[in-house]
């Protein structure tokens, strides 16, 4: 095995797992341009949630947001997000400056490979990252650098999918190459390593991972929508359906997140870049994308009249602290665009962010007051164990208790005639 030196460049909900895995066996700086982000890692606070305070203490990675603290390194993994623009255009400019931080680190005499696991299509790592590389320094791709790509599939709050379990693909611009990072990876995960048949493939692979699953809840909220005009529950079809052996268990819901309601305008680019305009993944995301104003005027409806509202969690899904591309969002201002006067709780979200992302306050008491209508947008744990009693608890005599999870259909029965909405 080579003693290869390590970089990750991005120490987000991706980077950071993969740092403190990969710092078991090699040699590894983990930087990030959030000097805040630095400080609180060096402190042994993860806020993301991801890594623990004892294992973060424990791990030999080391920290810092200046590039020029970081050796020179045998592999440069990359790690940052790859959002969307206003118009859901792809938007690589992280990934660019992440490129080109990394272009300032390389140092030729090792030949180091450049490894990319943020989520792309097909073509980026090959096209855009190695020439932006080669003009930034002068070297050649292939001969002073190489390039490489293993996509990320961290699931934020899966405690059973992680780095160190998952089956991790691996994709190198040489076989050498692809030797090298097979046997990084596969030096910290139990799961094993699937070498794909080129950077591409496995570029391909990863998004469209996310798309198949964006369309299969597209389905799930689209039938969501039929079903309700028979006022039938989605919950009871789905507990008929699922006694088949081969039905798949998708659920309806809000599709926010850092991926699935965001990679398939990955691969919808590239579709229309290539002339082929794709409809089953568009239909899926505007099915998915307005879904919240949809439920938020099914729940008005139901109401019959605006009033005080409490939407329970803000995260685009339970027990995690992750905001990022939270649909809850979208809920929200359709409730306010209904004349609601909406307060927002949630146990994990960070207020500042809340309030800088989406301009909302979390209120911390808020669960001391009843409204006239309660919303359960996220099941967190700490909602599900207040059980039907303690939810139906929040709302006003004669209010409705609005249950987008499911989470406490017996809460109608629980006195003070609330009336109870599911999907």
């Amino acid at each position: 095995m080579h003693n290869d030196k390590v970089v990750v460049v991005g120490l987000g909900y991706v980077g950071l797992p993969l740092a403190v895995a990969l710092a078991r066996t090699h040699e590894v700086w983990g930087f990030d341009v959030d000097r805040a982000r630095i400080e609180e890692l060096r402190t042994g606070h993860d806020r993301t949630g991801e890594i623990d305070t004892d294992r973060l203490n424990a791990s030999t990675l080391r920290l810092t947001s200046q590039p020029t603290d970081c050796p020179p390194a045998d592999i440069l993994i990359v790690t940052v997000p790859t959002p969307v623009t206003a118009d859901n255009t792809p938007d690589l400019t992280i990934v660019r400056a992440a490129t080109r931080t990394v272009a300032a680190m390389i140092d030729p005499t090792r030949k180091p490979i450049v490894v990319y696991e943020s989520t792309v299509y097909p073509g980026v790592t090959e096209d855009i990252c190695g020439p932006l590389i080669e003009e930034e320094t002068g070297l050649v791709c292939g001969r002073d650098f190489f390039l490489g790509y293993s996509p990320e599939r961290i699931n934020p709050g899966d405690r059973e999918h992680t780095v160190d379990r998952i089956t991790k693909v691996v994709a190198g611009q040489t076989p050498e190459v692809l030797d090298r990072l097979s046997a990084l990876y596969g030096a910290v995960t139990t799961g094993g390593v699937f070498r794909a048949a080129s950077i591409k493939a496995a570029e391909a692979a990863k998004v469209i991972e996310n798309a198949q699953r964006d369309i299969n809840i597209a389905f799930m909220n689209e039938i969501t929508r039929i079903f309700a005009r028979v006022d039938l529950s989605i919950w009871d079809v789905l507990a008929a359906a699922r006694t088949k052996w081969n039905f798949l268990p998708f659920q309806p819901g809000l599709v926010g997140g850092h991926c699935i309601g965001v990679d398939p305008f990955y691969l919808s680019h590239l579709s229309e870049q290539m002339g082929y305009h794709p409809q089953v993944i568009l239909a899926g995301r505007e099915t998915n994308d307005t879904m919240a104003d949809w439920v938020a005027g099914a729940i008005h409806d139901r109401a019959g009249s605006a009033g005080t509202a409490l939407v329970l969690g803000l995260t685009f899904k339970e027990d995690v602290p992750d905001l990022r591309n939270s649909k809850v969002a979208d809920l929200i201002a359709g409730l306010k665009a209904r004349g609601h006067d909406v307060t927002v709780h949630d146990p994990l979200a960070d207020a500042g962010e809340a309030a800088h992302e989406y301009g909302l306050d979390l209120d911390a008491s808020a669960l001391d007051r009843r409204y006239d209508l309660v919303v359960l947008a996220v099941a967190h744990d700490a909602y599900r164990d207040l059980g039907a009693s303690g939810l139906a608890g929040l709302v006003k005599p004669g209010g409705l208790l609005a249950d987008m999870k499911n989470a406490a259909p017996t809460a109608a029965t629980t006195g003070d005639g609330i009336d109870y909405w599911s999907l």
